[in-house]
């Protein structure tokens, strides 16, 4: 073809990359993806927090124990916030969308906030407790880690019922392990309960979802749980005292909702029993 201005030959151009593409779809973030990155990144910043104020100044043959407590406190925060963040993007990927990552970002999350920070805050428990035994504490620390590691990959390859999990959630297990810890109970008593709570990751044992109220209700109990550990470093009046509540009652809690989910279970077998008798009747 001819250009009538130039007289030259018109050849087509190059196709050259639209700039208005649309990216493809496994590599676009949604807003879930974000607020899971945001557990993540919580999690990390735990570790960093129960490195370098706990572990570091106890090395290091510091004495300054308001700020090993503000790091501690600062480090089961951040825990707690990335449970919010795990709580909020379920919610905004099932009412919005989620992006083909979604999933093993959050497993990828998941691990870092509720495995690799709570199993290390058990670490460092082990080195600067006075009756506590490293190399026992690192045990224990390990099976929590393999605890998570296991339930997550559970979690993506069984398909339970709606509305259950299957074991304790591992951001619920994750707050309960430092309760433990926090508590500042002896040492066998310390480890056995964060063995028993690492079975009951892993356990069949039902719990239900965080939907409706009961998101609602975790919610609630994360934000209090936030101000019993505010009080507690800043060393209010009774600050103690509200924190041993608080993990009194998350261990309470970890304990209770196993059994009224069997009670349930139990309750619903009876129900199926007798409704099959009586069809069976004339």
């Amino acid at each position: 073809m001819i250009d009538p201005e130039t007289q030259t030959g018109w050849v087509p151009e190059a196709d050259e990359p639209d700039d208005e593409e649309e990216m493809p779809l496994s590599l676009r973030l949604s807003i879930a993806d974000t607020l899971t990155l945001g557990n993540a990144t919580c999690g990390f910043m735990a570790v960093y927090f129960t490195t370098t104020g706990i572990l570091i100044p106890h090395l290091t043959g510091s004495q300054e124990t308001g700020m090993a407590r503000h790091s501690a406190a600062t480090a089961v925060i951040l825990m707690l916030c990335a449970a919010v963040f795990d709580l909020f993007d379920g919610l905004v990927a099932r009412k919005l969308r989620s992006s083909p990552m979604g999933a093993e970002l959050d497993n990828l999350s998941d691990l870092i906030s509720f495995g690799l920070a709570p199993a290390y805050f058990v670490l460092v428990y082990g080195m600067v407790a006075d009756d506590a035994h490293q190399r026992v504490a690192a045990v224990g620390a390990i099976v929590v880690l393999l605890a998570v590691v296991l339930r997550l990959a559970r979690f993506s390859c069984v398909t339970v019922k709606d509305g259950t999990f299957q074991g304790m959630p591992s951001p619920f297990g994750a707050l309960t392990v430092v309760s433990i810890v926090l508590l500042e109970l002896p040492f066998v008593a310390t480890l056995l309960a964060v063995l028993g709570t690492a079975w009951l990751m892993v356990s069949r044992v039902e719990y239900p979802k965080p939907r409706g109220r009961l998101a609602v209700a975790m919610l609630t109990w994360i934000v209090l749980s936030m101000g019993m550990l505010a009080a507690w470093a800043f060393d209010a009046p009774s600050g103690q005292l509200l924190l041993q509540t608080g993990c009194a009652l998350q261990l309470v809690l970890g304990a209770v909702i196993p059994l009224f989910a069997t009670a349930r279970r139990v309750n619903n077998f009876r129900d199926n029993r007798r409704e099959a008798r009586a069809a069976q009747l004339p």
